[in-house]
């Protein structure tokens, strides 16, 4: 049995809470800061990490260019 998923409901439910516009917002801003500072090409297959885990903190000490799949692959240490 095969259901479709309905896109448009799931956005409206998880993707668009004010929450989660405002930490997208914050990761987008990240992403053009970086990209102000190497250029668009040096920004292909990378991600912009935070070192401190906080996509709200876009201070410039605390955002590298990273490698997608090693920048996925970090998480926090959790206590």
């Amino acid at each position: 049995m095969s259901r479709e998923r309905d896109y448009a409901k799931e956005y409206r439910e998880h993707g668009g809470t004010p929450e989660q516009i405002k930490r997208r917002a914050a990761r987008n801003a990240a992403r053009r800061a970086m990209q102000r500072k190497y250029g668009k090409e040096a920004l292909r297959g990378k991600d912009v990490d935070h070192k401190n885990f906080n996509a709200s903190d876009n201070s410039p000490g605390n955002l590298r260019l990273m490698d997608w799949r090693k920048n996925r692959s970090r998480q926090p240490k959790r206590s």
